[in-house]
């Protein structure tokens, strides 16, 4: 599996100076969560994604030029080569596309939902990979279909209940 990070600080001593919710983003469990993933919806371990960390300046710009949406929003997914999930005997190759992560808006919504950060940012990193692989929830079957999953793949990667689903 590739995973490629695109952070904004370049070390640890940049980091130190950026809000709380930017020290909650743990590459190293994101990375163990997608390479879960890509084991449980059979992605070959040559697929690529990406995912970026922005402030909410950078983010409202994407949700406005992308979904002409006002204001910033928790994520947002970008899919590359329209992967869906694979299976044991084809798994799916390609670039996968691109996560953004937004984590002061995911910080308000851990809060708000009653847990933490570092669980919020699993929470939309599952969502959008989900989201890449083809899935939707603006129908009721579509939701409960791509919230099952998301709910899975967390409770399986975290050894117990996932955190509440979060919408912005």
């Amino acid at each position: 599996m590739s995973v490629a990070f695109d952070l904004p600080w370049g070390g640890p001593e940049e980091l130190v100076q950026l809000p709380d919710a930017y020290r909650a983003v743990d590459t190293e469990q994101l990375s163990a969560l997608v390479a879960l993933a890509f084991e449980r919806w059979h992605l070959h371990p040559d697929t690529e994604v990406s995912i970026a960390v922005v402030d909410e300046e950078r983010m409202t710009q994407l949700h406005e030029q992308w979904l002409d949406l006002p204001g910033a929003t928790d994520v947002m997914s970008f899919p590359m080569d329209e992967l869906r999930e694979g299976t044991p005997e084809r798994p799916s190759l390609g670039v996968l596309g691109d996560v953004v992560l937004c984590p002061p808006v995911a910080a308000r919504q851990a809060a708000a939902a009653g847990h933490s950060t570092q669980d919020e940012l699993c929470l939309l990193t599952a969502h959008s990979l989900l989201h890449l692989l083809g899935h939707d929830h603006a129908e009721e079957h579509e939701r409960a279909r791509m919230f099952a999953a998301q709910r899975g793949l967390l409770e399986e990667f975290l050894g117990r209940d996932a955190p509440v689903e979060t919408m912005s």
